[in-house]
């Protein structure tokens, strides 16, 4: 389990505020060097823009929306996040496991976020069409229609760019390569800057 505390640009007189990330192993830097990966750029770009923030990186390699959702609720009370950004799902479908299932679960962790007053990213995912089509494009669907039922900010798609690259991947053909960070850390910013425009 990675539960990274990175904080900066706190001063004295102000308290940070904290970005949750409750992810999978494409958030937990799985086979990559310790800061390569797209959470470590962001800590860097809020650096750079000095924005007054503390990432938790509660991203575990293997999970899925059910152990994400036995996890949030003890997050969100230890850590107190002012924005939650979710970035499960990959590994329900790669299990086959039911999409009923993995949209409950998504809608409970979003709708938990919500009731202690947290923004929600919601970082949405696709899957290879050998897994079936129809299965496919009900997986890739579920993203937008959680983030429209409510009313949550959506990254479209967290490989965009990526997954039709063989050499942004890792010798397993599944996980990205540090070189592919950059591109996911680009298709997540222009979601999330909107979000902590107020932590400046």
């Amino acid at each position: 389990m990675l539960v990274a505390l990175m904080s900066f640009g706190a001063s004295a007189y102000s308290a940070s505020k904290t970005i949750l990330v409750l992810g999978d192993s494409l958030s937990a830097e799985y086979g990559l060097l310790r800061g390569e990966g797209w959470v470590n750029l962001l800590q860097k770009k809020l650096e750079t823009e000095k924005i007054n923030a503390a990432i938790v990186n509660a991203s575990i390699s293997g999970e899925t929306t059910s152990g994400g959702k036995g996890r949030l609720t003890a997050l969100l009370a230890k850590h107190q996040p002012a924005i939650v950004v979710i970035e499960l799902g990959a590994n329900d479908a790669l299990r086959g496991l039911s999409l009923t299932a993995t949209q409950e679960n998504l809608r409970s962790m979003i709708n938990s976020a919500k009731d202690v007053k947290a923004k929600v990213l919601l970082v949405g995912m696709q899957i290879p069409p050998n897994y079936g089509g129809d299965y496919t494009k009900q997986f890739a669907a579920l993203f937008p229609k959680l983030a429209k039922e409510t009313k949550s900010s959506l990254v479209p798609f967290m490989l965009q760019g990526v997954a039709d690259k063989a050499e942004l991947f890792q010798a397993d053909r599944i996980h990205p390569n540090a070189a592919a960070h950059p591109k996911i850390f680009n298709n997540i910013w222009p979601q999330l800057k909107p979000l902590i425009s107020s932590f400046k």
